[in-house]
């Protein structure tokens, strides 16, 4: 076989910057000296005599660790490690109007998988009261004159499931992916479409009045599958 065959085969070499290499040193620092949230973390002067690098660099390369609410500066202390807000980070960029229709896609699947994946916790931790506001919900719906009260009904019905997950983290991911699934319904009500799937939110809220956790994972894929086929 030629070299140049063989060159062919060698995979591309990643081009990162001095900040990238620095800000990859600090993560890899922070993980093995177990580096918990509250202690102290080497002073810039410190870090760039460590790796050989200006300051400007290590300067960048911090930003983006407080950015990301990794670190922040506290007076007499110094730079510290905090407890990182994961969900920052895709609350500043996941909005249907700057993502393309394939990853509206995905991020609509990942809803759908979520959503069905819910009753485990929908079944062991709802309340009467709970319920109760499905119910109002509902009522809302099916007196509904208006695709605008609709469309609120949908949205309004699907954050209550998350609510009554009672998962503070799914329900931010929740208010996150959210945007996106106002835009397809909103898309669907452009096109005088409103999807409605085999299974209603009336027939939800009686499979979780009945308590069948068996029947929701299957009802609710049913219930927002039309809404998937028209993206």
């Amino acid at each position: 076989m030629s070299i140049e065959k063989d060159l062919f085969k060698l995979k591309p070499i990643a081009y990162t910057t001095m900040a990238d290499q620095v800000e990859n040193h600090l993560r890899e620092y922070i993980i093995k000296r177990s580096i918990k949230p509250g202690d102290p973390i080497p002073k810039e002067t410190e870090i760039a005599q460590a790796l050989g690098v200006s300051r400007n660099v290590v300067r960048e390369a911090l930003s983006r660790l407080r950015m990301l609410g990794m670190i922040e500066s506290r007076k007499k202390r110094g730079m510290i490690l905090t407890q990182p807000d994961v969900m920052k980070g895709l609350e500043l960029i996941i909005h249907p109007t700057i993502l393309d229709e394939s990853v509206r896609k995905q991020l609509f699947e990942l809803r759908l998988v979520l959503e069905v994946g819910l009753g485990d916790l929908l079944f062991r931790r709802k309340t009467e009261e709970q319920l109760k506001k499905l119910d109002a919900i509902v009522e809302r719906e099916q007196k509904a004159t208006t695709q605008i009260e609709r469309i609120r009904c949908e949205v309004d019905f699907h954050s209550m499931l998350y609510e009554m997950a009672g998962n503070e983290t799914l329900h931010r991911f929740q208010d996150i992916l959210m945007p996106v699934f106002e835009y397809v319904v909103e898309y669907e009500s452009k096109l005088d479409h409103t999807s409605v799937g085999s299974v209603t939110h009336a027939d939800l809220v009686k499979i979780l009045y009945a308590n069948n956790a068996e029947a929701y994972p299957n009802a609710m894929r049913k219930h927002l599958m039309p809404h998937l086929d028209h993206l």
